[in-house]
């Protein structure tokens, strides 16, 4: 989509980038409009408009307000809450409306930077919910995960907010707290937050050569440079000797269009198609490769967190390039969007979904998600939920929070016998045991510091790549592959 519809998106991660990564303003960072002046539609404004009795009625609307409301109001906030009335009335999440602040930080964040916690977002139902956190921010080190929703920041409620105004409650300086209630599906209560808001730095290219020839190369965004960034580093490999590929979109939640057709062409033959695009009463407008195929297997890894054009290019590899998808269900977001600013004249911006997408074989995946080829689910411990640290925990309690405990020491080998929330005596040997290996005072209670401690190493765990099962499961799947085509020779 246009480089500004993403940056939608990425504006809410900029207002909110203090804790995690792109929150979109109004929904995911649409990363599947079209580049500025690309589509005719961004370049005209259609015919309509209002017509005389509806011009009337929103006027006399006005003059009434600023007549006998009793208090002095800002004729600028009503124009723009008109407006935003009418994208909320289409009920679609990823059509919204942005003023001139969020519009011009929604430029910044596609450009590659920006400040916040650091979460994409979107909104859906009155609320606001994750899409995905951006790899190294505040939102990822403290483990958000997609599809959670914020119900509150720093005490402020979220509930029924516009996603502009929940996005300026989330976003805020540098250095600076934004304490978070989380709801999250499957915890019987409200999980809070704390994160320190930062700048958050946009490299969405990272590439690595593992044993056996296999690469890696994790794609965290489709920002404008990261088809050029990406086929710098897959150059890299291959000049290494690369043998098969894993590609890595998860928590990856989209971006430009034109990018991610940019490099699905460097693996899906010459005329196969890439997407679908189908735009309102016309048929599918097919985009076909102009790139080739590789010799090497490529695998694509995938999580509830890869939306949009992590989809596209899911979608593109699997049926028109034979790559295995391996992960767990994508996030269903099959539409396509575009900003429109320079019409408004003022600075401020609208996304507006102006199509649909579909997979080459013509499957529209929104609300759906693609499956993988190969369901692999992380350690319990991964989604973990965080240990509430105003109350010690200790033996014969029973509760959620012994349980997240639970599910931690055993994910980090101390094994307590047993993750169902009540803290029995195998629970207190391993807290002991955990706190002496950690240098802490062997009490057997799991105070705020041994909370902490937990929660650090935890950390460390997850991001030990040894613990990860889906990253695993594709190195060995390439490194299968390859063995299968070595012995064909």
């Amino acid at each position: 989509m246009l480089k500004k519809s993403t940056a939608a998106f990425m504006i809410v991660a900029a207002l909110l980038c203090g804790s995690l990564l792109t929150l979109g303003v109004t929904g995911y960072a649409d990363i599947f409009g079209r580049a500025a002046g690309e589509s005719a539609a961004a370049a005209l404004v259609p015919p309509g408009g209002l017509q005389e009795k509806e011009s009337q009625k929103l006027g006399t609307a006005l003059s009434l307000i600023e007549g006998y409301y009793y208090e002095k109001v800002d004729r600028t906030k009503l124009i723009d809450g008109a407006v935003n009335g009418m994208m909320e009335a289409l009920g679609d999440p990823y059509s919204n409306y942005m003023g001139k602040e969020t519009a011009e930080k929604f430029e910044e964040s596609i450009e590659g930077s920006f400040s916040g916690i650091g979460a994409e977002v979107s909104s859906e139902n009155g609320k606001v919910v994750i899409v995905s956190p951006i790899k190294g921010s505040p939102a990822e080190k403290a483990g958000l995960k997609a599809k959670d929703v914020i119900l509150s920041v720093n005490g402020a409620t979220l509930e029924g907010m516009e996603l502009n105004d929940a996005v300026a409650k989330i976003r805020g300086p540098k250095g600076s707290k934004a304490t978070l209630k989380i709801q999250r599906t499957g915890a019987a209560e409200p999980l809070e937050y704390v994160l320190t808001r930062d700048d958050v730095k946009l490299e969405t290219v990272y590439a690595k050569l593992e044993k056996d020839g296999v690469g890696v190369i994790e794609v965290t965004q489709f920002s404008m440079n990261t088809a050029e960034r990406f086929k710098e580093e897959l150059g890299k490999l291959e000049k290494q000797g690369m043998k098969g590929l894993v590609i890595d979109v998860r928590n990856d939640p989209g971006g430009v269009l034109p990018v991610v057709i940019d490099m699905a062409e460097q693996f899906v033959p010459a005329g196969k198609t890439i997407v679908q695009v189908e735009e309102k009463g016309k048929k599918p407008e097919v985009s076909p490769s102009k790139g080739s195929s590789k010799k090497y297997p490529v695998v694509v890894l995938m999580n509830k967190g890869s939306a949009s054009a992590s989809e596209i290019l899911a979608g593109a590899l699997q049926q028109s390039a034979g790559a295995k998808l391996i992960g767990e269900n994508s996030f269903g977001k099959g539409t396509v969007q575009t900003s429109f600013d320079k019409q408004l004249g003022d600075g401020s911006l609208l996304k507006i979904t102006i199509a649909k997408w579909l997979t080459p074989n013509g499957t529209w995946i929104h609300g759906k998600g693609i499956k993988p080829d190969i369901a692999v689910a992380q350690p319990d411990y991964f989604s973990v939920a965080p240990i509430n640290k105003s109350v010690s925990l200790q033996y014969n309690m029973n509760n959620a929070d012994v349980k997240s405990a639970q599910t931690m020491l055993d994910g980090l080998g101390y094994k307590p016998g047993r993750k169902d929330g009540y803290f029995d005596t195998a629970t207190k040997d391993a807290v002991k045991k955990f706190q002496s290996a950690s240098k802490l005072q062997a009490t057997g209670i799991i105070d705020a510091k041994t909370a902490e401690a937990l929660e650090l190493a935890l950390i460390k765990a997850i991001q030990n790549p040894v613990n990860d099962n889906q990253l695993n499961r594709g190195i060995a799947e390439v490194q299968k592959e390859i063995q299968a085509s070595l012995s064909k020779k």
